[in-house]
């Protein structure tokens, strides 16, 4: 009888490697690379099928056991991909490496988990917005808050003090608008319903810890002090920007090169503003349909190139309190407003321009496909004229 039932429960070596691929990565679902298919199993097929509205079916994988599957074409990936990361899934894409298969099966691994603040993929991003995975971590009175968006290769972290710390942080993850919010599993912020933009990541305490989280921001800059990023005496800043960081080692390790400095930042630069101010005064959307037409930014909208349009967002989004700064912007706005013809000449010398920030990012991080290569050159091209 135990030989009989051995033999039932025993299971094809493509099914082995896939169990033990996904319990490294149980938390997501899992894309497995066979042939032309993205495959999905088990309760990943189940979930697949429901979300992206494609068959589930099943597959044999032992004698008298058959599984859940649902799978999709290679090179539609991104279409599906899109509709999963919208509804806050992560997935683990996993691909044959190498070419020739060991023992009869093609290796396979995991080579990047793609959460809604790790995305890469141009159909996927908004051109005129920035892509943020932000972190946070509260101790009492006092808070940690590093954000990047590892498509332009911007990093920066800050340290917020004050008794009502929660809405400080609620404020400045309104002001940013990230796509995804690292935390502690012991604090809660709120989420959707709660106002909250971004899907919510609860990791474990101990990818947190102070001397944890300042060796790997160290080991990251090859430095023995942080002093020099302006994060002396900022003990959870340096930890939110070390466990983003270690959250890019797990899901996009080829996104960690991208990172060349971080920035400190103080909310003294800007004004602060709460979500009901923000909503009421609708700098970047209105408030009934939440549309950008009909607001602030809609308004000034009139950007030729996406860099552009992603740094005219960051300027209504924080309004500058510095008077020096705010008359160094005043008196530029004013040379262009006066200069017509000057104006029309940069506008045009602008339009060709392809965003260049992420192209570069691509092309550094390893993502970048012949078309990006195409439009990094044409833009290259473009740039005496200014």
């Amino acid at each position: 009888m135990a030989k009989k039932s051995s033999s039932k429960g025993k299971v094809s070596p493509v099914r082995k490697q896939y169990l033990d691929i996904k319990a490294q990565h149980q938390d997501a679902i899992l894309f497995f690379r066979l042939g032309d298919f993205y495959e999905t199993f088990d309760e990943d097929a189940e979930i697949a099928a429901r979300e992206l509205d494609i068959v589930l079916t099943s597959r044999n994988v032992a004698k008298g056991v058959r599984i859940p599957m649902a799978g999709i074409p290679h090179h539609a990936m991104e279409n599906y991909l899109s509709r999963l990361i919208e509804r806050g899934y992560h997935v683990a894409i996993c691909d044959q490496v190498g070419d020739e298969p060991i023992q009869g099966l093609m290796p396979r691994e995991v080579v990047r988990i793609i959460t809604p603040g790790t995305i890469v993929e141009p159909g996927l991003l908004p051109g005129d917005a920035n892509n943020y995975l932000m972190a946070v971590v509260i101790d009492e009175r006092l808070a940690g808050v590093s954000y990047v968006d590892i498509t332009t290769g911007e990093y920066a972290a800050t340290e917020l003090a004050g008794e009502h710390i929660l809405n400080a942080v609620r404020a400045e993850i309104n002001r940013l608008r990230p796509a995804e919010i690292l935390i502690p599993e012991s604090l809660h912020l709120g989420d959707h319903d709660d106002g909250l933009p971004g899907f919510t990541t609860s990791w474990p305490d101990w990818r947190f810890e102070p001397g944890r989280c300042e060796e790997v921001v160290q080991q990251h800059f090859e430095t023995a002090s942080l002093d020099g990023f302006g994060l002396r005496n900022k003990p959870l800043a340096v930890r939110a920007a070390g466990s983003i960081l270690q959250y890019l080692k797990e899901t996009q390790p080829t996104a960690l090169k991208l990172l060349t400095g971080l920035s400190a930042y103080s909310l003294d630069e800007f004004m602060t503003l709460d979500a009901n101010t923000r909503r009421n005064l609708e700098l970047t959307e209105t408030i009934r349909g939440s549309r950008l037409k009909g607001s602030l930014l809609g308004v000034l909208d009139r950007p030729v190139s996406p860099m552009g349009a992603r740094l005219l967002r960051q300027w209504v989004s924080k309004p500058l309190l510095d008077v020096n700064a705010i008359g160094e912007r005043q008196e530029n706005i004013e040379f262009f407003f006066n200069d017509g013809l000057r104006r029309a000449e940069i506008r045009q010398a602008l339009k060709p321009l392809n965003d260049l920030e992420r192209l570069s990012n691509r092309v550094v991080g390893g993502t970048a496909n012949p078309r990006d290569l195409v439009a990094i050159r044409s833009t290259l091209e473009s740039l005496p004229t200014l």
